[in-house]
């Protein structure tokens, strides 16, 4: 059967395109919707429908599981250092389906639940809208086998600033290893879409993470670089993890689009001088070797991403595993809540290819959600967060949505109508 116990067996998760291709945006312009909105945070701004991508956030967020294995390869893992590899590289892989992915996911709504259970990859994931303004969203993963559980809250800060959108994804992730008594807890890169108002939309992911061990004290330092004036560091990320005492245990090196690479520390900022060299002697004219091609062979592949290569460009650039997540089919509607991102119509409606019902279905749950945060101020009803609340992290102290428990009973009765 395609649903046995809380477990899907569906057909959906191999579908290899979607009902409809994307709309072209090429006669739309962005700049009558975004020239008033400079310095503004975009959360609050109306966009119309052309430019979304038929994903809610809820579901956008869940791409952080496309590369599962890695936390698996953790888990089993005895060495504290490799399982540090194991978690940048999870880190830096969460962020890699992001490329060539110019549409906006919708905004959910207040309540909206996201669920996805993956047999194949060992893993189920529940999310939920906890706040609208401001947004937060909230998500817990476990193994299917308990041997990690991931979880965080992301308040995502949008900005405009003339010629690009930059979303500062702030929020804690944690990452737990039940069978080592470890949590690992880190912060997102800044996203930012560039030439939005004329020229090729392109991205970059730019600032520093930092990884913490909270049972060891080691961490992972990892910077992911900016472009650049001449692009020469378009899409790298490189790092080191540290032991307790600081020392450089090993040097990460690859692209957030890629791969991720190790070396020794002393190799690593031996050619990465060698390269600075290299740089200063090109710009008097001799030839340049750089330092990606001294250290090829000695790099150890942590992580190869296989997305850029199975990206459906006529389908919002998604990988195989975003094309899935919103499939549906009856057996999966017959138990999924009435929250669930899937039945959202407007998002529905995008995919099937339906921009103007996808239009007005927006519009019409926006004033749904309006209609119904005013009535409960009018009666001092307050809000019922389902599947979260708030707490402090319980490894670094800050403030954080943690998973309540109980939404896998598949009890749904109580339940608002929001759509």
């Amino acid at each position: 059967k395609p649903y046995i116990g809380n477990v899907f067996h569906c057909p959906c998760w191999n579908r290899s395109a979607l009902p409809a291709a994307m709309f072209s945006r090429s006669n739309v312009s962005m700049w009558s919707v975004l020239k008033k909105c400079i310095g503004m945070e975009l959360s609050k701004i109306t966009m119309p429908v052309i430019f979304n991508e038929p994903l809610s956030f809820l579901q956008r967020l869940t791409e952080y599981m496309e590369h599962t294995y890695l936390i698996h390869k953790a888990s089993t893992s005895q060495d504290s250092i490799h399982r540090m590899k194991c978690v940048a590289a999870f880190a830096v892989s969460a962020v890699a389906s992001q490329w060539e992915r110019t549409g906006k996911p919708f905004n959910p709504l207040l309540g909206e639940t996201y669920e996805l259970l993956r047999e194949d990859l060992g893993f189920r994931w529940v999310s939920e809208q906890v706040s609208h303004h401001p947004p937060v969203s909230a998500f817990h993963a476990e193994g299917i086998k308990s041997d990690f559980r991931f979880h965080g809250s992301i308040y995502p800060k949008l900005k405009f600033w003339g010629k690009s959108v930059e979303a500062e994804p702030r929020g804690i992730i944690t990452l737990e290893l039940p069978l080592h008594n470890e949590a690992y807890t880190w912060t997102n890169p800044t996203c930012c879409v560039h030439n939005i108002i004329m020229g090729q939309l392109w991205i970059e992911q730019y600032g520093n993470v930092e990884i913490i061990n909270h049972k060891t004290g080691e961490r992972c330092c990892l910077n992911f670089k900016p472009c650049g004036i001449f692009g020469k560091e378009l899409h790298k990320v490189e790092g080191y993890i540290l032991d307790k005492s600081k020392r450089k245990i090993c040097a990460l090196y690859g692209k957030w689009t890629e791969c991720l690479h190790s070396v020794d520390p002393a190799i690593f900022d031996a050619h990465r001088k060698s390269d600075t060299k290299c740089s200063e002697k090109d710009r008097k004219g001799s030839t340049q070797v750089t330092a990606e091609i001294m250290i090829t062979n000695i790099l150890h592949l942590i992580w190869l991403s296989l997305s850029s290569f199975l990206s459906f460009c006529q389908f919002y650039a998604f990988t195989t595993f975003a094309l899935q997540l919103n499939a549906l089919d009856a057996e999966m509607e017959r138990v999924l809540p009435q929250t669930d991102c899937r039945l959202r119509p407007d998002i529905r409606a995008l995919e099937n290819g339906d921009i103007d019902l996808a239009s007005a279905e927006k519009t019409r749950q926006e004033e749904k959600q309006r209609t119904a945060q005013k009535n409960r101020s009018k009666s001092d009803e307050e809000w019922k967060i389902r599947w979260f609340h708030q707490g402090p992290n319980p490894y670094t102290g800050a403030p954080d949505w943690l998973y309540t428990g109980g939404y896998w009973n598949r009890n749904y009765s109580h339940l608002p109508d929001i759509y």
